[in-house]
């Protein structure tokens, strides 16, 4: 469910016209729906509470949507945060996050990082390689610090939309294997630069059938209780994110409650605390990338290109994943629908956001929404080709900030210096 609806003919943001944005602001801009990202934070709290999973950290993937007033919208619910950098620590504490409500994962963190988080006290570090357990734990040792650390499982499954978005299968680079994990445990749980605590595994995203995600979880279940036969203390067990949303052309996904039982039916009896890091779920439906009408090209073969002011550098998901955005007219003309290839001004055959959609008659100047962008849109913008960054848009009831300004040239510019030899 969003809170993007047509009233009297216009396409509106809860109780704001989206052409009233477009007017204020200019386009292309991201518009967020407040009362979307509350309600689908609360769905899955409510879920996993109401089949009894007790008292579990949902750490919203700040990779996802790293907006900071998004992230204290969710943090003003209860929300922890997901992070895979510094960066998206300090916008995480900067929201009002606190560093107990913070899990860091990622391949790659580098001592800088894993120093940061152990000064600002995250409460998890997801490590994921060997050679990342010994730097934590010498850093841990340098800074008399014992972080609390669960080692990420690579549990060797299958999941995921799309190629580029699946993490969970053994040639992935994500986590560490199972035949590896119970010795790392093991290791980790000796060192006296960290503490050793619970297991992760995150295996994808826009996963649209529980089967895998079940399996998945059923082997992390079998792997605590291994490590617990052997004595190893296990306290946490984080199961990742990547439940999938509606895009429109896709399999309905499986419900926040379907979800939750197949949590509590595996981890029945577990005496864990549960973590979660759900991005897409959440932000995907509240976000739309609101873009205005350049021209329509229409070429004597047939073809008939629909061009947008935003680009593939607004909006990248098609040009990376083949991804499908429903789009929408701001202000609906009637009319038989017509068949567009719906393009940006960028400057390569991959600023194409579809081909062929039939979409209802449209002339320059007129406003399009595309719908489910609230989840790896602005995150994913770039200036490619020297074009501005896209500003994005709160709304609240009747009421809409800006909470990222689009850039001036002169902003651009001024962030380079010239070489002192030229």
């Amino acid at each position: 469910m969003n809170h993007f609806d047509l009233r009297d003919g216009e396409l509106f943001c809860e109780d704001v016209p989206l052409s009233r944005i477009a007017e204020a602001v200019g386009t292309p801009v991201y518009v967020y729906s407040s009362a979307t990202l509350e309600r689908h934070f609360t769905v899955l709290r409510d879920a996993l509470a109401g089949a009894g999973v007790a008292d579990p950290l949902i750490a919203f993937a700040v990779k996802a949507n790293s907006n900071v007033s998004v992230l204290r919208t969710l943090g003003d619910l209860g929300a922890g945060a997901d992070v895979v950098s510094e960066g998206e620590i300090r916008r995480a504490l900067a929201a009002g996050i606190p560093g107990e409500r913070i899990v860091f994962s990622g391949v790659g963190k580098t001592a800088r990082e894993i120093a940061y988080a152990l000064e600002v006290g995250v409460a998890e570090l997801n490590v994921e390689s060997e050679p990342e357990l010994a730097l934590v734990d010498t850093i841990g040792r340098q800074m008399g610090k014992r972080p609390d650390v669960a080692i990420r499982v690579n549990p060797d499954v299958e999941a995921g939309g799309h190629a580029k978005i699946s993490t969970g299968k053994a040639d992935n680079k994500f986590g560490v294997s199972f035949a590896e994990a119970e010795r790392l445990y093991a290791m980790a749980s000796n060192m006296a630069g960290l503490r050793a605590v619970g297991v992760a595994c995150h295996i994808g995203s826009q996963i649209t059938d529980l089967a895998p995600m079940e399996a998945a979880f059923a082997k992390m279940r079998g792997l605590v209780d291994r490590l617990r036969a052997e004595g190893l203390g296990v306290e946490r067990l984080d199961l990742g994110g990547g439940l999938g949303v509606p895009y429109f052309n896709q399999p309905e996904p499986p419900s926040p409650a379907d979800y939750a039982a197949m949590i509590a039916r595996v981890t029945k009896g577990l005496d864990a605390k549960l973590a979660f890091e759900p991005g897409r779920m959440i932000a995907a439906n509240a976000g739309i990338l609101l873009a205005q009408v350049q021209h329509i090209h229409h070429r004597l073969e047939g073809r008939r290109f629909l061009v947008l002011d935003a680009a593939m550098n607004d909006l990248l998901r098609p040009a990376m994943y083949d991804a499908y955005h429903d789009i929408r007219p701001v202000k609906p003309r009637e009319g038989e629908p017509l068949p567009y290839d719906v393009v940006g001004p960028v400057c390569e055959t991959g600023d194409t956001f579809t081909r062929d959609r039939p979409l209802q008659p449209l002339k320059p100047g007129d406003l399009v929404a595309f719908m489910t962008a609230g989840a790896y849109g602005s995150t994913m913008a770039s200036e490619y080709n020297s074009r501005l960054l896209v500003p994005e848009v709160l709304v609240k009831g009747d009421q809409f900030a800006v909470v990222r300004p689009r850039p001036s040239y002169d902003d651009m510019l001024a962030r380079e210096s010239a070489a002192p030899w030229l």
